[in-house]
């Protein structure tokens, strides 16, 4: 085997297992020892891994996020079979908040209620909403981030705070046993103020989120009420989940990941 084939084997253990040694590195992968550390070495050189005593472990913080057109082309099926999933839980006349998440994008383009007042602070998914004549559509103002696409800061969390809303669609990019976490402080606030005005909290995300963990927490399983994704979480995580009472709703053909 070579060794690009062995980092991506180490890598694929790490994912499943959380760490691994250098023990486990000889016996899965028939390598002696000094193979096993040349092969952490290179990975923490891509910084791909954190080195520990007599092994590794996958970085806990994750510091890169693809840009708005970026993200809206990663994992697309998943995305859209989330958002039609979603949407399939609004009813008519209800009041709704939807973040600037991709994957609220397209619960967006599948609603097919009428009559319901949505609060946004994505451009985008007002755009969306604006071309489905029976809903009333109430764009957050403020400061514009062009690179996520979405309307912050003290502006839009005032506006935000005049509505009281049925349900919430969030997404992000992180999910931990702790939570949720995205990079930005500033959209952090605004998410925390969508939770503090509705009764429900829906939670959109694929399972590339799991396991990730960003600069800034947005709130802990206590304020979820519903997790949609396409993949199972592991055990923990729904061990975490079960005990916070939070119902999980996998979209159709999900897979069994733990």
């Amino acid at each position: 085997m070579y060794q690009e084939e062995r980092l991506i084997g180490i890598l694929n253990y790490l994912q499943e297992h959380q760490r691994i040694s250098i023990e486990d590195i000889c016996k899965v992968f028939e390598v002696s020892r000094d193979t096993a550390r040349r092969d952490l070495v290179k990975l923490e050189e891509n910084r791909s891994i954190i080195r520990t005593r007599g092994g590794a472990i996958l970085p806990s913080l994750t510091k890169e996020v693809l840009n708005y057109e970026q993200r809206l082309l990663d994992e697309p099926k998943g995305k859209k079979e989330i958002g039609r999933l979603a949407a399939s839980l609004i009813k008519n006349n209800e009041y709704l908040i939807m973040d600037a998440s991709t994957t609220v994008q397209f619960l967006a383009e599948h609603i097919s209620t009428q009559n319901n007042i949505v609060v946004t602070n994505s451009i985008d998914i007002a755009d969306i909403l604006s071309k489905k004549d029976t809903l009333s559509i109430h764009l957050l103002g403020g400061l514009f981030n062009s690179t996520h696409r979405y309307i912050y800061g003290a502006k839009a969390i005032e506006m935000l705070a005049d509505y009281n809303a049925d349900k919430l669609f969030l997404g992000t990019c992180g999910i931990t046993q702790d939570g949720l976490s995205i990079p930005d402080s500033e959209e952090a606030s605004l998410m925390k103020e969508m939770i503090r005005r509705v009764d429900q909290v829906i939670v959109l995300a694929d399972s590339t989120k799991f396991g990730r963990k960003l600069f800034q927490n947005v709130c802990g399983w206590d304020r979820v009420d519903i997790l949609i994704t396409d993949k199972e979480p592991n055990d923990q995580l729904i061990e975490t989940l079960n005990l916070h009472e939070v119902d999980i709703m996998l979209v159709q053909g999900a897979t069994n990941d733990g």
